[in-house]
């Protein structure tokens, strides 16, 4: 099963005086850029846990493929029940999960892609002798952190998961930066500013206009585990008329229905993907993870050297 990416963003930023998922680092926000690296990695499935804010912030990321849970007993609740609320979400969903909170947002889709060729159940990155984020996180680990107490956080469940914590040595600086004050939040730039060029890829297909792309591809995704267009376009905060327009886009360009409708009985009506529809987010995930890895391969070549 695929790997999915868990990032906590409930809590009320009260030692920064700021609400940090929005604070800019270069063009874009801190949220948006942890999103966006877990994309350039080749995660598709990422899940957001929000409560402060929570409207603001998920407009803000609407349109880019999250699915947003939301703990709305955030003022009383501590991050690691967030963390559960998303593991519990994701039992079933996927092969494991790389977990972050959002303030942490400069680990690189290197160090990514090294955590899970790593092959451990539960794998954290090392740089610089200390230990950072994200962590990865083994789905026969979850139901053992689900049913732990809690005491010390997920640091604590985490050590009393039976399965040693394994550190994966990373020459990424970014694991370690966070934004909890000001102070952390101006070295943070500080070190954004020093990176290195990197290339980020976007894959769509394209017709007569675009048609195919990796928030439509998480749309039919949802569909077909919720089994209702609604249901989906809540989790993406898209409204059920843009779900349908962007359903309907794609079956016209296509010629062939993706979503089949099924009406009546206990459960009322239901909405799945057909083969068709299956078979097209299948190839689309195999061929944009083939596409940012020849990428990756080609930048030295082309690149290597000229932004030193």
């Amino acid at each position: 099963m695929q790997t999915a990416a868990l990032i906590v963003a409930a809590g009320m930023s009260s030692r920064m005086g700021d609400f940090k998922p929005m604070l800019s680092i270069g063009s874009i926000s801190i949220a948006q850029r942890v999103v966006a690296t877990f994309r350039q990695a080749g995660i598709r499935k990422i899940v957001m846990v929000t409560g402060f804010n929570a409207v603001t912030l998920e407009r803000h990321l609407s349109g880019s493929g999250v699915i947003f849970l939301r703990n709305d007993a955030y003022e009383t609740t501590q991050m690691f029940d967030s963390v559960k609320i998303g593991l519990d979400y994701l039992r079933g969903k996927c092969g494991a999960v790389l977990f972050t909170p959002v303030d942490i947002p400069l680990f690189t889709a290197s160090t990514v892609r090294t955590l899970l060729d790593s092959g451990a159940a539960l794998a954290c990155p090392s740089c610089q002798g200390q230990t950072g984020h994200p962590i990865l996180i083994n789905a026969e680990l979850f139901d053992g952190i689900l049913a732990d107490s809690g005491e010390g956080g997920l640091k604590g469940a985490v050590e009393r998961c039976g399965t040693p914590m394994r550190q994966i040595p990373v020459d990424d600086p970014g694991t370690l930066h966070d934004a909890d004050t000001p102070a952390d939040f101006s070295a943070l730039v500080d070190y954004h500013n020093s990176q290195l060029v990197r290339p980020v890829v976007s894959v769509s297909l394209n017709k007569e206009k675009p048609f195919f792309d990796e928030k439509i591809a998480m749309l039919l995704t949802l569909v077909d585990e919720t089994k209702s267009v609604r249901a989906a376009g809540q989790r993406m905060q898209l409204s059920y008329s843009s779900c349908w327009n962007m359903i309907r886009t794609l079956e016209s360009q296509l010629g062939c229905t993706l979503i089949e409708r099924t009406q009546g009985g206990a459960g009322g009506s239901q909405s799945r993907l057909t083969e068709r529809g299956q078979l097209l987010l299948s190839r689309f995930a195999e061929y944009e993870r083939r596409i940012r890895a020849d990428a990756e391969a080609l930048y030295p070549e082309y690149f290597g050297g000229l932004f030193e």
